[in-house]
């Protein structure tokens, strides 16, 4: 994917702004709260329906305000060598979203679109920032959250098993609150089950096919910290009890509590490393290569399935990696032949070590100006 035109109106400080990318490295620069992170989220934005900030209604609408629009156009066509002479087989796509923080309408490709998923699942985006090493040291949500934003573009049926598990969670929840009838919550069970099974079959599968590429990134970056193993937690015995007898079992528990207890909605996945013994505790900085790795390896992986690398955003790579590993990221880019947007006051003293020459977008006084 190559975006070729970004716009955002009413984003933080901009009030429209607008940037037409090259096909290669893009790099955003300007001073502190200048804007140049908001760019990126107006990406990850159209892509996940949120920042990577957190909500629309937490401060990414311009001050004053009601609503934010975001439009993106990009190409779609086969990644790196696989391309062939530029613009061949390449498809043009256009996406919009207005978001007022509680309310959104959105356009794909001309035509009005009802769900926020199906407006995100067109434009793929994967994105590192400050935040990221909670993708390894953070709260489940994280994990689960990275597990299906990848099965929602290579997998087909995932999305509609992921939204009947989650509508019959959210039925059973309810019926729990008010101490329904075993009736009416076998019912929702059954859906759950049905559901949920297909969700976990797939995450499982999808983390073991995503293990070789993550393997591989962290051997050349991070080699101290051995091999590693991704292993997936389905947030029930699996191993002992099927998830329709597993909702029967913490129905009693369930009820007290008041929420369902066992389920997808439960799981983890975790990352076991041969060189640290005994579970030590990954470093920051390890968190955060880890991580990486996690990130890349998944565009990896799409490229791999779709035929084409997803958008790489990159907020702040100079402040989150040293010099000698933020080369070696860069160059993993060039030789994917991935778009990429990179953020920061200056550029990054791993771009200069290889005598890249990037597009530049240099943001003061609320527009970014090319150069």
């Amino acid at each position: 994917m190559r975006v070729i035109r970004l716009q955002a109106r009413q984003l933080r400080r901009f009030e429209d702004v607008s940037i037409e990318p090259s096909a290669g490295l893009n790099l955003i620069t300007g001073g502190n709260g200048a804007g140049k992170t908001s760019l990126l989220e107006a990406l990850h934005l159209m892509a996940y329906g949120r920042s990577f900030r957190g909500r629309v209604r937490d401060g990414l609408i311009r001050q004053g305000q009601s609503a934010l629009e975001i439009f993106v156009e990009w190409e779609e066509g086969p990644a790196g060598d696989q391309a062939g002479a530029r613009g061949a087989s390449l498809g043009r796509r256009r996406a919009g979203l207005r978001h007022t923080g509680s309310d959104w309408t959105g356009r794909l490709d001309g035509r009005d679109v009802e769900q926020l998923g199906d407006l995100c699942a067109a434009l793929a985006v994967v994105t590192f920032e400050p935040g990221s090493h909670a993708l390894i040291t953070g709260a489940a949500e994280h994990r689960r959250r990275y597990l299906d934003w990848g099965l929602f573009h290579v997998e087909h049926d995932f999305l509609a098993a992921w939204r009947r598990y989650a509508r019959a969670l959210k039925q059973r929840n309810a019926l729990l609150k008010r101490r329904g009838g075993s009736g009416e919550l076998e019912a929702w069970e059954h859906e759950m089950a049905a559901g949920g099974e297909v969700v976990t079959r797939q995450r499982e599968a999808y983390l073991g096919a995503l293990q070789s590429h993550v393997a591989t990134l962290l051997e050349a970056w991070a080699p101290a910290l051995g091999g590693i193993s991704l292993e997936y937690q389905p947030g029930w015995r699996r191993d002992a009890v099927s998830l329709a007898d597993a909702l029967l079992l913490s129905r009693d528990r369930d009820l007290l509590a008041g929420y369902t207890s066992v389920g997808p909605h439960r799981a983890d996945w975790r990352v076991d490393f041969s060189g640290l013994p005994g579970r030590e505790a990954l470093s920051r900085g390890q968190a955060k290569i880890t991580a990486l790795a996690a990130i890349l390896g998944q565009g990896e992986h799409h490229a791999a399935r779709r035929g084409e690398w997803p958008v790489v955003a990159l907020d702040d790579l100079a402040s989150e990696l040293d010099r000698a590993h933020q080369a070696r990221v860069l160059e993993r880019l060039v030789g994917w032949g991935a778009q990429a947007f990179l953020t920061g006051t200056e550029a990054p003293p791993g771009m200069l070590d290889l005598g890249l020459t990037p597009t530049v977008f240099h943001v003061e006084h609320g527009l970014p100006e090319r150069r």
